[in-house]
């Protein structure tokens, strides 16, 4: 691998890897974080070895004509490397992918082709035109799918964090890795039976319309489906504590469980602004399940594409809008048509949302129960962090049960963050905190 990049990489740009960067690809190509390569190498900061990382994707890239990333390194270098046209570049053909052990990709790709059932159902889907960080998230799910078969995965966090582009992204890049991909969307759909109808006609699994749930489940055994749902905040109750099931998606706690409980090969991918009940109370040692909380993203480069200036302030902008995408591509939008660009202007200005940011952030706060509220209400009002201790005084005509539930269910919605000291203390996220003062 490392003699064919070289080859690639002198072609362009007249160089031969260095020793960094040899080490960088081989971490990658070994399946390692930024994180494992800089400590290897004896750097302090991964983001210095992703930049290498990202600086030699695109000269291989521009050569090779294929859009390569971390993520699709391995096994894209397989297929390209040992395709007749460079094969002749290499000693030997490369055979060994740590993303796929056990299938060669051509002969995948050849199975893909020759399978004339319908297998893929992503019309609900997002397209993806920009793609920013996210390596060692990719990574984990690859992980957790891939290797590990895990049955029932829960993706989760904020509007706008980036859930489903995600999880549309990992698609995109292992196609090859299941039989049938299903993308539903809990908005756009009637009920729980009417999914389970579709599914088993899209992929013309004989079926009766009594316990389609069952006969889903006995064709999950048969071939290795993805199924995505996203949105499945919207099967909960709005004004109570997160993660309560309305009546009539009760049926929906026993697809999950179901899910866990059997034996199968196929996997489950729910989207949520909020944790399930049942995901909290399995241990992930003993059960098929997993959880991936998506936290802001500390990346300049979405910046950059849309053009602002004052790069010095961008880490700052990211800060004050917690490294949410879809608040930072709002505010930057905001920052061209009124600032000319000028980011340091904004940020001369009082604290500013959007009229699409106070749309999302009052969907959020309509969903909290009347204890929530008041809790989030009191934690706005201060301007230091505050205890658990400090939060029962305040809300002195709270019991302790419905300070302690409102909290946990707060941070189940990711809206109340916490740190840990000598005593846990709670605080809300700039962008929350701004409205809730508005709200208030």
């Amino acid at each position: 691998m490392l003699q064919f990049v070289d080859e690639v990489v002198q072609k362009q740009t007249g160089d031969h890897l260095d020793d960094l960067e040899k080490a960088v690809l081989k971490g990658i190509w070994q399946g390692q974080t930024y994180n494992q390569i800089a400590d290897e190498c004896g750097y302090n900061s991964p983001n210095y070895i992703g930049d290498i990382s990202r600086k030699l994707f695109k000269i291989i890239s521009e050569q090779l004509g294929e859009d390569i990333n971390k993520s699709n390194f391995c096994w894209t270098l397989e297929r390209v490397v040992n395709s007749p046209q460079f094969v002749s570049l290499t000693n030997t053909e490369i055979n060994w992918c740590h993303v796929y052990p056990n299938h060669h990709i051509n002969q995948v790709n050849e199975e893909i082709i020759n399978n004339q059932s319908p297998s893929h159902d992503l019309a609900l889907s997002p397209k993806i035109t920009q793609f920013y960080g996210r390596e060692t998230e990719l990574q984990t799910l690859s992980d957790w799918l891939i290797n590990q078969n895990t049955h029932l995965i829960s993706i989760l966090g904020l509007p706008g964090i980036g859930k489903t582009t995600l999880v549309k992204k990992f698609i995109d890049l292992n196609l090859q890795q299941f039989d049938v991909f299903i993308w539903k969307n809990i908005k756009l759909s009637d009920s729980l039976d009417m999914i389970l109808k579709e599914i088993l006609t899209f992929t013309n699994f004989e079926h009766t319309e009594n316990n389609k749930l069952t006969q889903l489940l006995r064709s999950l055994t048969q071939k290795r489906y993805l199924i995505i749902l996203d949105d499945i905040q919207e099967i909960f109750i709005s004004g109570q504590v997160a993660g309560q099931y309305k009546p009539e998606y009760k049926d929906y706690k026993t697809f999950f469980t179901k899910m866990i409980e059997i034996e199968h090969q196929s996997s489950l991918i729910l989207i949520s602004q909020e944790q399930c009940q049942e995901m909290l109370c399995l241990d992930e040692k003993l059960y098929s399940v997993k959880c991936l909380e998506l936290e802001g993203l500390n990346n300049t480069e979405i910046l950059r594409n849309l053009g602002l200036k004052n790069e010095e302030t961008w880490s700052k902008l990211i800060d004050l809008y917690a490294g949410n995408p879809a608040y930072l591509k709002d505010i930057a939008n905001l920052i061209k048509n009124i600032f000319q660009n000028e980011v340091a202007d904004f940020l001369s200005e009082e604290f500013l949302l959007t009229e699409n940011i106070k749309y999302q952030l009052s969907e959020l706060f309509n969903r909290l129960s009347t204890i929530e509220k008041q809790i989030v209400l009191k934690i706005s009002e201060s301007n230091q962090l505050l205890t658990r201790e400090d939060l029962k005084e305040k809300l002195s005509y709270l019991s302790s049960m419905e300070l302690i539930n409102g909290l946990h269910s707060l941070k189940k919605r990711y809206l109340v963050t916490s740190v840990e000291g000598d005593k846990k203390l709670f605080n809300l996220s700039p962008v929350f905190r701004e409205y809730v003062k508005i709200k208030s």
